[in-house]
């Protein structure tokens, strides 16, 4: 086990939701000291950049990159080539960056959209590799993906420890709320809140609710990730998750009852749904590291409810 405690420690992507979540748990629970953390903005370092992957490495023993250029659909959609290169861009060269300079551990996060299209459920690691990523969003899946081959590379070359989590989407306080940004959860807050602040009488809501994904509460996969730092040196990667399946027809009609939205709910079938399941197995994080998610669901979104209301008011 490492002891976080005696190690400097960059986080990138630190002031975007998962890394406030995550600073917050090294501070708080870890007891990291705040100096030993380097927690630089995406103005001070373009990790696209060579130069500034090199500089942002030096003097750190463990490094957390959860950086990265996400969005819904919408934004994969709009935006493939750029999701693709930058994503790639800043992953392959921070980790080449702290290999040269022979940091002692390094993290990569990686998506379940690098999972393929069509993956039996639960999502096993093993089945990585079984096909190709739902379309509108491969090109994301794929960069990110691609810390994996890495990563695994690096170990059987220059024995690098570093290590790829698959985590599913995140949610809670604080989550990404503009619309370019915004995954389904904070979405559907986002215009439940707005319908019943505006009277209307029904909300749009994209493709057919038929699919369903699996969702994390953030507090729990921060914890996740810093367990499996502390814990696991191993190539092979490993899924975070909850491991429970909800369809968004079903995620819609909850969210809509925790915000007493009376109002119809309007699929526009027009709209893509993206992938049709995704569920993952989480036996790995569990037996390897000990990590289970803790939060009830109905509980996690309560307090994303709140915290939106709270801060649009």
């Amino acid at each position: 086990m490492i002891d976080l405690t005696k190690k400097k420690i960059l986080v990138t992507g630190a002031y975007g939701f998962v890394g406030k979540h995550l600073v917050e748990n090294l501070l708080n629970i870890r007891r990291i000291p705040k100096e030993n953390l380097y927690l630089p903005t995406k103005e001070e370092i373009n990790l696209i950049k060579w130069q500034d992957c090199k500089k942002v490495v030096e003097g750190q023993d463990i490094i957390i990159h959860l950086a990265a250029k996400v969005g819904g659909i919408g934004l994969n959609m709009e935006k493939p080539g750029e999701l693709f290169y930058d994503n790639l861009m800043m992953g392959t060269q921070l980790m080449e960056a702290a290999r040269q300079i022979g940091v002692e551990k390094f993290t990569g996060i990686v998506t379940v959209c690098a999972y393929p299209k069509f993956t039996p459920v639960p999502f096993k690691e093993e089945y990585i590799w079984s096909g190709y990523p739902e379309e509108t969003n491969a090109p994301y899946g794929l960069a990110k993906k691609m810390l994996m081959v890495q990563s695994q590379a690096y170990r059987d070359q220059y024995g690098f420890n570093a290590i790829s989590l698959f985590p599913v989407n995140m949610y809670g306080p604080g989550d990404a709320f503009e619309d370019d940004k915004s995954h389904v959860i904070a979405a559907l807050i986002k215009k439940i809140y707005n319908a019943k602040k505006w009277n209307k009488e029904y909300i749009d809501v994209w493709g057919t609710g038929e699919v369903s994904r699996e969702f994390l509460y953030v507090k729990d996969g921060v914890e996740g990730i810093i367990l499996a730092t502390e814990n696991y040196d191993k190539s092979e990667p490993v899924n975070i998750g909850s491991g429970k399946e909800i369809t968004i027809k079903e995620l819609v009609n909850l969210v809509a009852s925790l915000m007493d939205f009376k109002g119809e709910i309007r699929w526009d079938k027009t709209k893509p749904n993206g992938q049709p399941r995704r569920c993952l197995d989480i036996s790995r994080a569990k037996n390897e590291f000990g990590f289970m998610a803790k939060t009830d669901f109905i509980e996690g979104l309560k307090n994303t409810i709140k915290w939106y209301q709270e801060n649009n008011e």
